[in-house]
């Protein structure tokens, strides 16, 4: 049996639902801690999100950082000299996947160890399982998958909770990662052009320096200072529904407030 559930707020509408569901079918039964891995680039809306949801969770939030870099993604990329590549990106790593492997009980054969609850939702079971290939010693709860709630199913869940979500949805990204995410494409680097000016400069310059050619235009990989304005088809508006699955969900949230 696992010691503890480690639910992973991201400060993203996923996330937020994962756990509240997770918190509220728990009912006490586990210890269960609520971890959030602080980087310094996220929106500073997202502090405003994470202490609704708290409120929201009824339970106290952990905030994790990787202090050796600050928290920042621009302090990985200048120390290690890389941004991304075939090695994936050297935040995720160094920020984010260090930071849970270090606090993260590793499963044994008996099945102690943490239960991870992470956002996965319903389009995402290739990520589940994925991620199972990949982290063997880790168990992991997919409670979005197994409720077949999408990622609007819980953007519309965190509205109806009362929460307004954070500003980088409200700014029309699909997800709440930070600004100026290295993982992003043609159109959404020119979206940041756009919002956030300096991030977009600083990231061209930096990425410029490390020689690192972060998008594609027209099948060429380019440095951002060469992106083309009209490149890329970032859709305007992020779908925001809510179906049968997200009703029934709702509900059961409903019911554990009430318990």
């Amino acid at each position: 049996m696992s010691d503890r559930i480690v639910c992973w707020f991201s400060c993203g509408a996923a996330s937020a639902v994962a756990t509240k569901l997770a918190i509220e079918e728990n009912a006490r039964k586990l210890p269960l801690v609520v971890a959030r891995v602080w980087v310094a680039e996220e929106h500073p809306d997202n502090d405003r999100f994470a202490a609704d949801c708290e409120r929201w969770f009824g339970v106290p939030i952990t905030n994790l950082v990787r202090e050796e870099y600050g928290g920042s993604i621009y302090q990985v990329f200048e120390q290690t000299r890389y941004i991304s590549g075939i090695q994936g990106a050297a935040c995720t790593r160094r920020l984010k996947k260090e930071v849970r492997e270090a606090f993260q009980i590793n499963a044994d054969l008996l099945g102690a160890g943490d239960l991870q609850v992470f956002g996965y939702t319903a389009e995402e079971q290739d990520r589940v399982d994925d991620f199972i290939d990949a982290n063997a010693d880790a168990r992991i709860w997919p409670i979005l998958v197994e409720r077949k709630l999408t990622h609007a199913n819980c953007l519309a869940l965190v509205q109806r909770a009362g929460i307004r979500l954070p500003t980088m949805y409200a700014l029309n990204y699909h997800h709440n990662n930070c600004i100026g995410c290295v993982k992003g494409g043609a159109g959404y680097w020119n979206k940041i052009r756009v919002d956030f000016p300096p991030v977009f400069d600083r990231m061209a310059k930096l990425s410029r320096s490390l020689n690192v050619r972060l998008v594609k235009a027209k099948g060429q990989r380019v440095f951002l200072d060469e992106l083309p304005p009209d490149a890329g088809d970032y859709p305007n508006e992020p779908e925001i529904q809510c179906g049968p699955f997200c009703e029934m969900a709702e509900k059961d949230i409903a019911q554990g407030c009430a318990a």
